[in-house]
């Protein structure tokens, strides 16, 4: 792991080569003998006379290679002028070694640089924060807060017209849903219309991938709730054996079927005057919607084996990660009983679609893993160095909520000590069991991104897929991508460099 300090060179700096009986080794003589950083990034607004000798010094102090940004400050306190060249050092830092550790030294220079620092790194270069001082040496600074969640949202960002609209008429807090960790504008969307749908008795379908927390907002709506006294009652319809469900849902009689050796109350009884959450509601067979359409219509259930119906009074919110209207277009599903659940549709987002919640969802999580760990025979709680919380930041999560509450885990499990280290986070990230094809959508925007790039990988792809189901037919590979010629085709293998058609597995070439 490359270690890399960010700092500005202070009077005190300069003047502690000639008085070192007075000032000692100066804060960044201190910091570069306190940890063996790889590289030192200084900034200086002072003349190279001054500058130039102490550079000199501070290697003899040190291995780290020093990097020297002069920098035209008008006056050492405008703040304006200061983080502009802090943000241009850590720009420049991070292309040079995207998975550095950062640390950032607060005390050379003046207050005003040490309020940028604080303000860039709580925000957008996560890094480490050092300050040095004659009697107590070099220490990490403790600043216990998170700039970005706490002092920058509402009131500097635009207000979401929709969702003041969907807030209106909504009591001042929601704590029934403090445990939903959020600040993406989308997810406060969804929260609001959760709030606003809790209250009522109505059915709500959740949909969204697997991972994204559908049953946690399922007992936040439960909680927010009249019914929030009564037991909340979950069922994975994925999990129960064909053969069974209805049992399971609506009961049974004793001797209504071999092994039925005493009477059992179903899951719709067990959760009367409550809330009965249906997790993976699109893996219920056929036989099952149908009954379960006429409990949602005349609200009684029929045990098997029992002709007498049994009232119930249940409120109904069930999930699903397919595509339902798809599933019905396929015949899988039952459009009556489709329009029945859905009076309330909330549609989680993937973690890739929720700007800024992964940052205050590492925390969370971390402290979670912490929490639940702490009990454990030596076992030391984590924090994340800067590189890790980077690397985390980047992932795409495929996997959602899920995959990353498991990255900390392991991460926090193959860490000794109590520092996550980016390479512990590489080795407990995993393979995302997506076909890249899927994946290509989910890749992160910004430095790096190449649009050109991503295009030509899409079109290799299919080209060479195209290729190999043809058998090496231009004509056949043509018609199969929409393509209106096999010279089209030859024009666009010779675009992308397909060489001579060879197809993704390289055995197969082109003819016609």
């Amino acid at each position: 792991m490359t270690r890399v300090l960010v700092a500005w060179i202070g009077l005190t700096d300069l003047n502690a080569p000639t008085q070192p009986e007075r000032i000692g080794l100066g804060p960044l003589g201190q910091a570069v003998t306190w940890k063996p950083f790889d590289h030192a990034v200084l900034l200086t607004n002072h003349p190279s006379e001054r500058v130039d000798p102490f550079v000199q010094w501070l290697g003899t102090k040190s291995a780290a290679r020093l990097h020297v940004r002069r920098e035209q400050l008008t006056n050492p306190t405008d703040f304006a002028e200061i983080h502009q060249a802090a943000v241009r050092a850590l720009d420049e830092t991070r292309r040079q070694w995207p998975e550095a550790e950062l640390t950032i030294h607060l005390s050379p220079g003046t207050p005003a640089m040490a309020a940028v620092w604080i303000i860039l790194a709580k925000t957008r270069f996560p890094a480490e924060l050092i300050e040095s001082s004659l009697d107590h040496g070099t220490r990490v600074a403790s600043v216990p807060f998170d700039i970005s969640a706490d002092f920058i949202p509402d009131l500097l960002r635009q207000p979401d017209q929709r969702l003041e609209r969907l807030s209106l008429g909504l009591p001042p807090e929601a704590p029934e849903f403090d445990h939903i960790v959020h600040r993406s504008p989308v997810m406060k969307r969804l929260v609001a219309m959760a709030r606003r749908v809790a209250p009522r008795s109505v059915p709500v379908l959740i949909e969204g991938e697997s991972g994204t927390g559908k049953e946690l907002l399922a007992r936040a709506i439960h909680r927010a709730s009249p019914r929030r006294e009564r037991p909340f009652v979950a069922v994975n319809c994925g999990a129960i054996p064909a053969e069974l469900v209805e049992s399971a849902l609506f009961g049974h009689l004793k001797g209504a079927f071999t092994g039925a050796t005493g009477e059992r109350k179903g899951y719709f009884e067990a959760a009367d005057q409550s809330t009965l959450f249906l997790d993976e509601i699109g893996e219920l067979p056929a036989a099952a919607q149908v009954k379960l359409l006429r409990v949602l219509q005349e609200g009684e259930v029929v045990r098997v084996g029992a002709t007498a119906p049994v009232k119930v009074d249940v409120r109904i919110i069930a999930a699903t990660n397919r595509d339902l209207t798809g599933e019905i277009r396929a015949g899988r599903f039952r459009e009556d009983l489709f329009y029945r659940l859905a009076v309330a549709v909330l549609n989680l987002p993937p973690l890739q679609h929720r700007p800024g919640d992964v940052g205050l969802l590492v925390d969370h999580l971390l402290a979670v893993v912490n929490d639940e760990s702490r009990e454990d025979p030596g076992y030391v709680a984590k924090r994340l160095a800067p590189g890790a919380r980077n690397l985390l930041l980047a992932h795409a999560w495929p996997g959602n909520v899920r995959e990353l509450y498991n990255t900390l885990l392991r991460a926090a499990l193959w860490t000794s000590g109590d520092s996550i280290r980016a390479e512990d986070v590489r080795d407990a990230l995993l393979p995302s069991a997506r076909d890249s094809s899927c994946a290509i959508l989910g890749r992160p925007l910004g430095e790096g991104f190449d649009l050109q790039a991503v295009m030509s990988e899409v079109a290799r792809h299919y080209l060479g897929r195209a290729l190999d189901e043809a058998q090496g037919s231009k004509t056949g590979a043509a018609r199969l991508l929409g393509l209106p010629s096999y010279q089209t085709l030859t024009n666009w293998l010779g675009r992308y460099g397909v060489g001579k058609g060879a197809g993704r597995r390289g055995t197969m070439l082109a003819r016609d």
